[in-house]
């Protein structure tokens, strides 16, 4: 792993290699200077802690050696010392850069979109991988809220043709432990974008005949708009990233796994 960056509150981050105690040119190092400009978000508390939803960062840099790296943890340092009344929450808060939530060790380069994301509330998020039959009002009731004046739900259904041709059946594969913790981090990220919502997901494998549910994910916010935008974001994501696979059979006993297989059959 790349050396750590010490971070100093005052907009500084100096590049140190411990063996040179300071000494900006030794044989082979090349040191210069440099600016790297961040944005940096701010969601449901850590934003009301800043007094901002966003602000744009530029930091000067003393770069020492080009294996050494700004990391997430140290920039929020960084931005602890920025802003006082986030330090004592730093601990309790996660770091998402360019839409993806990261470890403490992630690297932030020139240009990165950086989010600072509270705890989520309301405890345990139901989003997992399952082998047996889907429920909606399992869904409905994970989301259902006093405040939400909306509830939108996906559902999505196995049909009986793909590209033209017509299919008997899916079957669904997924690397579980991946998938569960993935789909996961999707809805906690999108409930710290979107606070006071809440979202539930739940996705079937094995083998799934036509008319069988397949996925089903449920939103609720104050108004429909939000509760709609919330639940299109995360079958998006999903369907995007999420380690789920999908093996297509036609009435003929052919299959091919989607987006991987060409389609030779006749």
């Amino acid at each position: 792993m790349a050396p750590r960056v010490p971070v100093e509150p005052s907009g500084t981050l100096r590049l140190r290699t411990a063996n040179y105690s300071g000494a900006l040119a030794l044989g082979a190092l090349c040191v210069h200077h440099s600016l790297m400009k961040l944005r940096i978000l701010y969601f449901a508390a850590a934003r009301e802690l800043v007094g901002a939803s966003s602000e744009e960062l530029v930091l000067s840099t003393l770069q020492l050696a080009a294996d050494q790296q700004l990391v997430a943890k140290d920039l929020v340092s960084h931005l602890a010392g920025r802003h006082p009344r986030l330090l004592p929450y730093v601990g309790r808060m996660r770091v998402a850069i360019n839409g993806e939530i990261v470890s403490d060790a992630m690297s932030v380069k020139d240009g990165d979109e950086v989010a600072i994301l509270p705890p989520v509330a309301g405890g345990s998020v139901l989003a997992e991988v399952r082998e047996s039959a889907l429920s909606v009002d399992e869904l409905i009731a994970a989301v259902r809220d006093p405040s939400a004046g909306a509830i939108a739900v996906f559902l999505g259904v196995v049909r009986d043709h793909a590209e033209g041709k017509g299919v008997a059946r899916l079957d669904y594969e997924s690397y579980t432990l991946l998938a569960n913790k993935e789909m996961r981090r999707i809805v906690e990220m999108l409930l710290s974008e979107h606070p006071r919502t809440k979202l539930a997901v739940v996705h079937r494998v094995g083998q799934l005949a036509v008319g069988d549910l397949a996925v089903i994910v449920a939103a609720s916010a104050a108004h429909r708009a939000q509760a709609f935008e919330l639940c299109r974001a995360a079958i998006d994501r999903i369907k995007a990233v999420v380690p789920i696979w999908k093996k297509e059979w036609d009435e003929a006993g052919q299959a091919l796994w989607v987006n991987l297989d060409a389609d030779t059959r006749s």
